[in-house]
């Protein structure tokens, strides 16, 4: 056993925290969803709220709502105060109200959380074995088309999140150099393709994605008035043989290629090198783990990684700034740009070799 500084009292503690890190969890979002952090807060200037009047305002028993802030205040939650009123600690108003935690609990609870039993299958076979919770598919991408509402915007508000916040800042660099014919690889729901037209008035996109996800894509451009700019191309990355178009004089990939082990993100940019003129730029844009200020960023991304093992494809993650360099050069590409964008991103920008 490694020397640690922890005392044993504390590590059991810890441990302890994490065997019933379901639990709490699980308590977390039923009182979220009942309505008890939202009373709480309110009662914040009058010195918190009883457990009997938090039944009497919600209609709950205050035996089902007690067990939840029973551990909710083991887990430093929620505060129980000398008066028996309940106030809602600085975690518990995160938990409660912070748009990026909200965005991961209800991806956790609504997409992930069943799946994950699987894990160690997953692990064992390098395919996504909690996926049959979701629907069956060979990965997450087939049927996102086919996820209920709830499950489809959960994942979306997940995938978006960590994405759309930075589009802004990615567009005015992408736009610095004259752009004439876009491919827009993994275009998911067309937000990136819609504000690219919105942003220029001449550029003309290719959205690539799987069948399924592409003609939402489309329906959203069409939508939006860019019809006459903006094309689809299907494609399944994982066939034997993915072709893409040629013309393009930027290649776009965001937040993409983690949804790929590192032997079919070989394929997927030696596929785009061959399509590529000698001009041409390919831009990837990424989380990457050892790019990340805070330790809870890297966490995060940590925990993503877990998603994509049991539920996404079984064999992919979220990688290092480094492993993408490598398979690049590899693939036939050379880097010449590697930028910050917005607080978690980074944006590579290659040229064929």
């Amino acid at each position: 056993m490694s020397n640690q500084s922890i005392k044993a009292i504390d590590a059991i503690q810890e441990a302890q925290k994490i065997a019933f890190a379901p639990f709490v969890f699980q308590a977390v979002v039923a009182l979220r969803k009942l309505g008890v952090f939202q009373v709480i807060f309110d009662h914040r200037r009058k010195g918190g709220i009883t457990l009997e009047a938090l039944s009497e305002k919600l209609g709950i028993s205050t035996y089902g709502i007690g067990v939840l802030l029973e551990i909710a205040e083991s887990s430093s939650i929620v505060n129980r105060n000398e008066t028996d009123h309940y106030e809602i600690t600085t975690t518990g108003y995160f938990l409660a109200f912070n748009e990026t935690v909200n965005v991961n609990i209800n991806f956790t609870n609504e997409v992930c959380y069943k799946g994950l039993f699987h894990l160690d299958e997953a692990i064992k076979t390098g395919k996504p074995e909690g996926l049959k919770e979701l629907g069956d598919w060979k990965t997450i991408y087939e049927g996102l088309s086919q996820l209920s509402p709830l499950q489809q915007k959960s994942w979306f508000d997940f995938d978006h999140h960590y994405s759309d916040d930075i589009f802004s800042e990615a567009i005015h660099v992408l736009f610095q150099k004259e752009r004439k014919h876009i491919f827009d690889i993994g275009a998911n729901t067309g937000k990136f393709t819609m504000k690219c037209c919105q942003n220029n008035a001449s550029v003309n996109i290719t959205m690539i994605d799987l069948p399924g996800q592409l003609n939402k894509a489309l329906k959203n451009v069409k939508d939006a008035g860019f019809e006459n700019r903006v094309k689809g191309h299907e494609i399944d990355w994982l066939s034997d043989n993915p072709q893409i178009p040629t013309g393009a004089d930027t290649i776009w990939m965001s937040q993409f290629l983690d949804c790929f082990s590192k032997e079919e993100i070989y394929k997927v940019l030696k596929t785009c090198v061959d399509s590529m003129d000698e001009d041409a730029e390919l831009i990837i844009v990424e989380t990457f783990t050892d790019r990340q200020k805070f330790d809870n960023a890297k966490f995060v991304l940590e925990a993503t990684s877990i998603y994509f093992t049991a539920l996404a494809n079984g064999n992919s993650k979220m990688y290092k700034a480094t492993e993408f360099m490598d398979i690049a050069s590899a693939a036939g590409l050379d880097l010449q740009e590697d930028l910050a964008i917005g607080e978690y991103h980074t944006m590579f920008t290659f040229n064929k070799k």
